[in-house]
């Protein structure tokens, strides 16, 4: 069963490819949806996926890049989202 969430990422999370190496993460487990930067410093992302593949990313959204410090990730299950058919990088 496909699932959708939302992920809030804190900390030192941009200008250090974390958008770039979270779409390259999703599209190896095979989870669709976006990666934006907010404009406070965080970073966002939606996510569509089996709840195998979509933990297996939010894992990897803890550690992050090699030069991204991640301080905290909160997560939300949402509904009425279209079905992605890739994982873009949304400005």
């Amino acid at each position: 069963m496909k699932v959708t969430v939302g992920v809030l990422v804190k900390g030192k999370v941009q200008g250090v490819y974390y958008r770039q190496s979270t779409r390259e993460q999703a599209i190896k487990i095979g989870v669709t949806g976006f990666v934006q930067n907010l404009k406070d410093g965080d970073v966002y992302l939606v996510a569509q996926g089996s709840e195998e593949q979509l933990q297996q990313l939010i894992t990897w959204c803890k550690r992050g890049p090699l030069l991204a410090r991640v301080d905290s990730i909160s997560q939300e299950r949402l509904s009425d989202q279209p079905d992605f058919t890739g994982f873009e990088i949304r400005k």
